[in-house]
């Protein structure tokens, strides 16, 4: 574990980020005195994965829409929620 002023948070502050990405915890001193503990946030790594996408695409049996099907569909949601006069 590191110890890390206040002074030093502004000096220092690529070599906390460092720490952090590392996974390491940091105390935190203002004036000879422990005050907090800065730790980095834990973060789900999402990774996208293609052939899953694909397949739950697939399974959705949606229907194929022209353009100009798009279009419309576009144009009646938007006079819906905004009147129209929406340009």
């Amino acid at each position: 574990m590191q110890v890390i002023t206040t002074t030093q948070l502004r000096t220092k502050s690529k070599n906390l980020i460092e720490s952090l990405k590392q996974g390491e915890t940091v105390d935190l001193i203002h004036r000879s005195e422990i005050v907090g503990e800065i730790k980095p946030k834990k973060q789900s790594e999402k990774v996208f994965n293609a052939d899953k996408f694909l397949k739950s695409v697939t399974n959705l049996n949606l229907p194929k829409l022209s353009e100009a099907e798009r279009e419309m569909n576009y144009r009646d949601h938007m006079d819906k929620k905004y009147g129209k006069n929406f340009s």
